[in-house]
């Protein structure tokens, strides 16, 4: 099974009314919910971790991730309330305003042994709950559970109005970044945390630390990733008509999870030996399912239907 763990919350979508006036629309969301279901859709056996509400949007999450046949054995139900974010489009980048204060997302705890992570391929962390001490500590906590059993994929995800102190937030995702055998992150992202500073130098240093492959997705220019053996590689963006960007990253991060598992690459002693030829189809294939969400409005991760069999033929299994 693959995990995806953080936040699940509403997004309201901006719309314009019957009569022509704005307006906007709830839809399930949340980054690492979004990755759970795009992993699942796709056809992998997935599961999401982190607190959902027993409230009205609690239930829209949970209906929705169930439709998907997402697990929730690994979720924790309270009467926090649920995020919500309203969502805004500026430059071509979605824009956030978030209320996060006492939810179910931002109160969840890690329970110590709670999951049984010799079974779990892969587990995921990031975004939202990452942006305070408390749920960056319950990640990190979860993380020296699985560490040793389970491949660790991390991306910061950030939310900048959401960082009270910038520094201690870098220091955090350095951390996380550390722990973790897949980072990506998106150059929007990058630039936040590292500014000016060379990609290929940060990506290169994360492997000479320990990680076994760094991606960062470029948006209409492809993406870059490296890698210990594969060296790096490059893939371009397909040409799509797009009608938001959000969730595409996620739709991204979900693909790629999901071909590493289908080629034979996700596990900590497989994905070492990922080859330059392996990793571009990886990269393809998730570039495919992020452009597909691009070209639907808001976080709406593609199924194998449509992605079709063309993309699907990029993934043939490794035969070991």
């Amino acid at each position: 099974m693959l995990l995806s763990c953080g936040d699940a919350l509403v997004d309201f979508l901006p719309v314009k009314s019957a009569d022509g006036r704005d307006a906007t629309v709830p839809v399930v969301g949340g980054s690492c919910l979004n990755i759970a279901v795009g992993m699942a859709r796709l056809g992998a056996p997935a599961g999401f971790v982190g607190g959902i509400s027993t409230d009205l949007f609690g239930r829209m999450i949970a209906d929705h991730a169930s439709a998907s046949q997402v697990d929730l054995r690994y979720v924790t139900r309270s009467d926090c309330q649920t995020t919500l974010a309203f969502v805004r489009s500026i430059a071509g980048e979605p824009q956030y305003a978030f209320y996060d204060e006492a939810t179910a997302s931002r109160n969840w705890t890690y329970r110590h042994c709670s999951i049984p992570f010799n079974e779990i391929e892969a587990l995921h962390v990031g975004s939202t709950t990452l942006a305070n001490d408390r749920g960056a500590n319950q990640a990190l906590a979860m993380i020296e559970d699985a560490r040793g059993a389970t491949t660790i994929s991390f991306d910061p995800n950030c939310r900048p109005n959401l960082v009270r102190h910038k520094a201690r937030y870098i220091d955090r995702m350095n951390e996380l970044a550390a722990a973790a055998d897949i980072v990506r992150m998106s150059d929007v992202d990058f630039e936040f945390l590292y500014g000016a500073s060379d990609c290929g130098e940060r990506a290169r240093s994360l492997i000479a630390a320990g990680a076994s492959l760094v991606v960062i997705t470029r948006g209409i220019k492809g993406a870059h990733a490296w890698h210990g053996r594969a060296g790096l590689v490059k893939v371009e963006a397909p040409t799509t008509r797009v009608v938001d960007t959000i969730g595409a990253g996620d739709s991204f991060q979900a693909a790629l999870l999901f071909a590493l598992r289908a080629i034979g690459r996700i596990s900590r002693g497989t994905l070492p030996q990922l080859n330059a030829d392996e990793l571009g189809r990886a990269l393809s294939f998730a570039s495919t399912c992020a452009a597909v969400t691009c070209g639907r409005a808001g976080a709406d991760p593609p199924r194998q239907s449509d992605v079709g069999p063309a993309s699907l033929r990029l993934l043939p299994r490794v035969q070991e």
